[in-house]
């Protein structure tokens, strides 16, 4: 895995590419955000998301977080919207207060329990029963606000730990369609065949909206295998070959993580995917480093509220 290899990928054009972030829980967290959310700005991404945390325990901080983007940013967020821990009508008002702020891109999920990933999933009394219930309430719910709301919702490339196996997962995701998805983002995986068999299997079960690959960047490899084995995502050995070692060597975590994730979107750029959304953990170093590689390079002038984002482009692999 070499920066060197890419010279093999001229000729694509810049990716189209978006970031998730997550809400701060303290003063410190909450600066690193903005540095994180300032310092991606200039990458022209299609929109930015904010996650909620199990059991919607960051609801309100989620808003938050997701209208100062809104009000102070010339970016386009998404807010998560979960069935956790929330009655039809609560989940609702979130969506309508998400609307108030000009909001107008949400990412519908079932979430995870207030236990946390890997717990058990249980409607809440009078709550939405799952992702597809929430889709369709979202759609149904004063239709001037329902149908306007972009919509996306999760996919597996890899079985959801809780389905019998990918048939059902992709008649699933076929029902959130039908219910009025508009976008799936993938759960991170590391091989493009997983993703490319995934598509092609979606595909045939009738799944015709854009599916984007999400692309993990977390340099914390004891982490990844914790968040992997929850989520049901496998872990090539070569990756675990790469990081072997560097438990106490961040800036070599970080090379690894930013060079892996670009070789990846190299190799599916070359099956034709154009759209990649990363989730960077609020660390924009590495999202930053990721962009670089793929040949995306920054804006040169500030953008003003309102303005729309043209990123300068580079061929991808060149190193400036």
């Amino acid at each position: 895995m070499s920066v060197l290899s890419f010279a093999s990928h001229q000729g694509h054009d810049a990716p189209n590419v978006s970031f998730e972030f997550f809400p701060p829980k303290t003063d410190k967290m909450e600066a690193k955000l903005w540095e994180s959310v300032a310092r991606l700005s200039p990458m022209a991404p299609k929109f930015v998301s904010v996650t909620y945390g199990a059991g919607g325990s960051t609801r309100d901080r989620t808003h938050a977080t997701v209208a100062k983007i809104a009000a102070d940013t010339s970016l386009k967020p998404a807010g998560h919207l979960t069935c956790v821990s929330a009655t039809k009508e609560d989940v609702l008002k979130v969506a309508e207060d998400y609307w108030n702020a000009g909001i107008r891109h949400i990412v519908a999920l079932r979430g995870d329990p207030p236990e946390g990933m890997g717990a058990k999933f249980e409607q809440f009394p009078g709550g939405f029963r799952d992702s597809v219930d929430l889709i369709a309430g979202i759609r149904s719910h004063r239709p001037e606000l329902g149908r306007v709301f972009e919509i996306s919702v999760a996919a597996y490339p890899e079985p959801h730990p809780d389905s019998h196996g990918m048939d059902e997962d992709i008649a699933f995701l076929k029902a959130k369609q039908d219910a009025g998805a508009d976008r799936a983002i993938t759960q991170f995986f590391f091989e493009p065949d997983v993703y490319l068999r995934f598509l092609e299997r979606a595909r045939a079960g009738g799944v015709t909206m854009p599916i984007v690959p999400g692309i993990m960047l977390q340099p914390n490899f004891k982490g990844l295998q914790r968040i992997a084995k929850l989520c049901g995502a496998s872990l090539p050995n070569w990756l675990h070959e790469l990081y072997e070692g560097t438990e106490d060597d961040p800036e070599t975590r970080d090379l690894i993580t930013a060079n892996v994730a670009a070789e990846l979107c190299h190799k599916l750029a070359d099956e034709g995917v154009h759209d990649f959304h990363f989730y960077t953990l609020n660390k924009a170093g590495l999202a930053l480093s990721t962009c670089h590689l793929l040949g995306l390079k920054p804006i040169k002038e500030p953008l003003a509220h309102g303005q729309p984002n043209k990123p300068s482009q580079t061929a991808p692999g060149s190193i400036s």
